[in-house]
């Protein structure tokens, strides 16, 4: 049997029940992740694996880092074959993390490829894969509709502009992107030149001076609004879905 299989994870017969009778076939609703809005804005297209799986995977660089791999091909500048050729040496010794899991649930659910990756199997998957992703099914908009994901809540600093949110809202696809509120850089204090430069952008994009951690909580709260107010336009839109 392929390691993914229909019943990947589900160990007995009411978790096969439950799985395939109801839960299968609910549309999903991801209120967290890590999805650039421009992405979603531009109808992105992949044109390999490298790029899809390891421009802004922040689990993945972790685990190839603890594997010894350079930093070259985690962040840095080498080419996107380069990263997933690391990402292939990386993968058999994430074996029991999700990490393992997910990449193979991947292969077999956008690709069906259910050989297992590694650096035996890199050079066959990459082509298969980067011949794969030439599908305009395999777009951002074709990604969202075939997995039919309703709504998706970006994760969005209060400096960032909601402009990519606004030319969402007007294309017509049915799933429904929202922003969320992550201020994490107001707690990095530490560093005082980049709170500083995070602190003036908060206030251009507020319009309200942060001389203190005090207006600077006003001011979060006032951009947070903003955010609110778009959601609002369509705040039903998930539940009047069919």
């Amino acid at each position: 049997m392929a390691f993914i299989h229909d019943d990947f994870l589900l160990g007995n017969d009411p978790a096969q029940r439950l799985y395939h009778e109801y839960a299968k076939s609910e549309p999903i609703l991801d209120y967290h992740n890590h999805l650039p809005p421009a992405e979603v804005a531009d109808n992105r297209r992949f044109t390999n694996l490298g790029e899809m799986w390891l421009e802004g995977d922040h689990y993945k660089w972790r685990a190839m880092r603890a594997n010894g791999e350079p930093e070259a091909v985690v962040t840095g500048d080498a080419d996107p074959k380069e990263k997933f050729l690391a990402w292939a040496r990386t993968i058999p010794h994430t074996l029991g993390n999700p990490l393992y899991h997910w990449t193979h649930l991947e292969l077999a659910r956008y690709f069906g490829i259910t050989e297992l990756l590694s650096p035996d199997t890199a050079e066959s998957i990459w082509e298969q894969t980067t011949e794969r992703l030439s599908d305009p099914a395999l777009s951002v908009h074709g990604i969202l509709e075939q997995f039919d994901v309703r709504g998706l809540c970006t994760t969005d600093d209060p400096v960032d502009s909601l402009d990519q949110h606004e030319a969402i809202a007007t294309l017509g696809i049915r799933t429904k992107v929202y922003p969320t509120f992550r201020p994490d850089k107001s707690w990095g204090v530490d560093n005082p030149e980049a709170f500083n430069g995070w602190a003036d952008k908060l206030a251009s994009a507020a319009d309200v001076a942060t001389d203190t951690r005090i207006t600077i909580l006003v001011e979060g709260d006032g951009v947070e609004a903003s955010m609110v107010e778009l959601v609002d336009e369509d705040a039903n839109a998930v539940a009047r879905a069919p």
